[in-house]
Parts: structure tokens; sequence; C-alpha cells
């Protein structure tokens, strides 16, 4: 068994760990505070099965998961080459840092009612806040990782002969991906978060959308079911991320354990 399966072995116990003890500490909840409000995780797992036999569930988690990776991957795409460009060219950096260091900290949730009167209360508006607030998170990491490269590794590509493209493709990009996959993660959980506020609201698709719906009409079991399958899709995005580090960042597995 070769170390890189050991490692995913490992991973896989130690989510199937995480979720005994987490539904232990559900179920441990459910009785003592014994309210309808908390149902019992069993009754929520029946919920889940049966809406997504039916497909009302599985409508509204596809169109969360489509609405949270196209952000996301908009928000790569945006993101990475920008602040690749921005932590090597000195000259770019100095025009754009202080329009990134103003705009970053604003809380870009504000925004909202002008995003859906400009991309109104569809997909579009919804796509656009997430990337809009992931894209700063990507872009920001990715300039300080490109800062923190040796510049004499830099150097010493040049004086092999290396063009500019070939810095970004063999020193730049590797160097910095770690960190971008780190900061993926976390962004992650930004989206997640930021899809259920969007999804809340104005929209009659999405599992922000069924969770709210199932809340206000006391399906306390169906709430939770809303509940899980949005937990899965914040996992399962986790789980594509450490995926693609394994194929990316090989290097950061060969260590010995």
């Amino acid at each position: 068994m070769t170390l890189l399966s050991r490692g995913f072995q490992r991973q896989f116990l130690g989510y199937v760990g995480a979720v005994i003890f987490l539904v232990a500490l559900w179920q441990f909840a459910a009785w003592s505070l014994s309210t309808p409000l908390l149902p019992h995780p069993l009754a929520a797992l029946r919920a889940t099965a049966r809406l997504l036999f039916d497909e009302s569930l599985g409508k509204h988690l596809w169109v969360s998961t489509y609405r949270v990776v196209l952000s996301t991957l908009l928000s790569l795409l945006l993101g990475l080459p920008l602040g690749l460009i921005m932590g090597y060219e000195r000259r770019i950096d100095r025009f754009l840092a202080p329009l990134v260091y103003i705009t970053y900290p604003i809380p870009k949730i504000v925004f909202l009612p002008l995003i859906l009167l400009f991309f109104g209360l569809g997909d579009g508006s919804k796509i656009f806040l997430i990337t809009f607030i992931v894209f700063f998170q990507i872009l920001v990491t990715t300039r300080d990782a490109v800062r923190k490269v040796p510049a004499e590794t830099v150097s010493s590509l040049r004086s092999l002969g290396g063009n500019r493209a070939q810095v970004y493709r063999y020193v730049l990009l590797p160097a910095s991906l770690p960190d971008v996959l780190t900061s993926l993660r976390l962004s992650m959980g930004t989206a997640i978060a930021v899809l259920f506020f969007a999804e809340s609201f104005a929209t009659t698709e999405g599992l922000g959308y069924f969770i709210m719906d199932s809340w206000s009409r006391a399906a306390p079991d169906e709430m939770f079911a809303g509940i899980i399958m949005m937990a899965l899709l914040g996992v399962g995005l986790f789980i594509i991320v450490d995926f693609l580090e394994t194929i990316f960042c090989r290097w950061q597995h060969l260590k010995g354990d």
C-alpha cells in the first residue's frame, strides 16, 4: 500500500469517526432537550431519504451545487492569475494594491441590493455575489504567496534563459499553489455561508430556500434534511480540493509519517 493510499484510508476513517461522534452528540442533544424543534437523527435521515427519492430535495441540491461550484471556478480563474501578476509585477501591484486594500475589508454582502438590481433574482445575482467574495480571498492569498518566493529562485531560472512566462509556469505557480488551495478550502466555508444567505430570500430554488421554507412550515425533520445536504455539499467540496492537492502538489505528500 502506497503512502498516498494510506493517507486516503486514514482520511476516510477520520470522516467516519467524525460522523459517528456528531450523530451521537446530536442524538444526546435530542434526548436531553426533548423538543419537536430538534428531531432525532433517524427522523432527519428518513426525511432526507424520502425527499431525495421524490426528487424535491435533489433539485435544490443540484441548484446549490451548480451555483457554488461555478462561483468558485470563476473566482479561481480570475483571482489566481491576477494574484500571480500582482505578486511578481511590482509596477502593476503599486497601482492595484491600494484599490484591493480599500475594497477587500468592505463586507461584500452590503452590495446585495445593487447586485439584485443589476442581476435580478435568478442565478446571476447569487453567482456574482459568491464570486465577488471568494475572488478577493484567492487574490490576496496568491499575491502574498508569490511575494514569499525567494528572488534567488527566480534569478536562477532567468540565468538559465527562462522567459517571463516560464517564471510564472515553473516557479511562481507551483510555489503559490499550496497556499492557494488552502485559501480555497477556507473560501468553501465562506461560499456555502453566502450561498445559504443568498438563497434564503427572493428565490424558490436552492438548499437555503428549502431550509427556510421547511422552517416556516414547522417541518424540522425536512429542515434538517436540507442542513444535512448542505453539510454534505461542503464536505464534498473539501474532499475535491484535497484530491486536487494530491495531484498538483504531490511533493507535499512525499514526506514520511
